[in-house]
């Protein structure tokens, strides 16, 4: 019959066949040195001993004795370890400081997730701390006004104003419709120092750049998530677009002879236009206009009237004829 090999285990350990002759050796006596071949670990830890007139018979040593051995045992196979694993840091002690020392390996993450508005105010604001030159910023309508909006500029307004003291600067690219909030004007007219506020109809999605070396973007649709990096590729990415969107946007405080209609058409229904002929559903156009979908929908029904449109196709045909959407001087 042959015998199962014996398993691999801890010097401070029992296999199931060890534990088994054992337990034997102790109610009978002694076990035959034939025994201990499914169970070798018994003679080579001390637990079995030859008998001093036999050495084919094997003694069992006292319970308490073998748990001493075994754990002195164990103890000493720690002790090993314990020595290997400070060789390799005995030998990388030279190389840590030529890379930079322990330092080094804490470096910060290029990209971290915040949870949670106040967490997200608090790194925003140690960031800021640390500016000098110019913050970025692009402030779709959704959150600017009601509790949200007048927590948020609570936190904000003290840190922008301190930025603008340090002699660093502000630039905002807002969505054309935040032009009737009275909140969102008021607030730039309280800062002092260079700031300079834009608009498009379109925007991305909100983002803060700090030094153009740290992005805060959001994680969610409701903003209780965010993503904090500072990984120079995606910042400077980052940076591009903004710079893209900031030369395509006009001036936020437009006089009133600027917001004249064309043609019977106002520059908010041309923007709608412009969605509509894409094939956008209403729904999709107020979102992308920051405005909901009622006073959307009024715009639309305004501009079909001025066009004289009678169905959802016919007005988009109307459209494209009537040069409302072309260049203008």
């Amino acid at each position: 019959m042959t015998t199962a090999p014996h398993p691999e285990h801890g010097p401070g350990e029992l296999c199931p066949a060890g534990t088994a002759l054992y337990e034997r050796a102790l109610r009978e006596g002694h076990v035959t040195a034939q025994d201990t071949a499914a169970a070798p670990c018994l003679v080579d830890g001390g637990l079995l001993n030859p008998a001093v007139d036999d050495l084919r018979r094997l003694l069992p040593v006292a319970p308490a004795v073998a748990l001493q051995r075994l754990l002195r045992a164990s103890a000493e196979h720690l002790a090993r370890v314990r020595r290997q694993e400070e060789r390799p840091a005995q030998d990388f002690e030279p190389l840590l400081r030529l890379g930079g020392g322990r330092a080094a390996l804490t470096e910060p993450p290029a990209v971290r997730v915040l949870s949670g508005t106040t967490r997200i105010n608090e790194a925003i604001t140690d960031a800021m701390e640390g500016a000098t030159r110019e913050v970025l910023t692009v402030q779709p309508r959704a959150g600017l006004t009601g509790r949200r909006g007048e927590v948020a500029d609570v936190v904000s307004f003290a840190r922008d104003q301190s930025l603008l003291d340090r002699g660093g600067r502000i630039r905002t690219l807002y969505q054309t419709t935040v032009r009737h909030f009275p909140v969102v004007t008021a607030r730039h007219e309280r800062l002092r120092g260079d700031v300079e506020v834009r608009a498009l109809d379109e925007v991305m999605d909100r983002l803060i750049l700090i030094d153009r070396e740290v992005a805060f973007l959001p994680a969610d649709k409701d903003g209780s998530v965010a993503v904090e990096t500072c990984h120079p590729a995606i910042v400077t990415y980052l940076c591009t677009a903004f710079d893209r969107f900031w030369r395509l946007a006009a001036p936020l405080y437009l006089s009133r002879s600027d917001l004249r209609s064309v043609n019977g058409v106002t520059p908010r229904q041309r923007a709608i236009a412009e969605l509509l002929t894409e094939g956008h559903t209403d729904a999709v156009i107020a979102e992308r206009l920051g405005m909901n979908i009622r006073t959307a929908r009024v715009h639309i029904a305004k501009l079909a009237a001025t066009l004289g449109s009678g169905s959802r196709a016919q007005l988009g045909y109307l459209i494209a004829r009537s040069g409302i959407l072309d260049p203008q001087p």
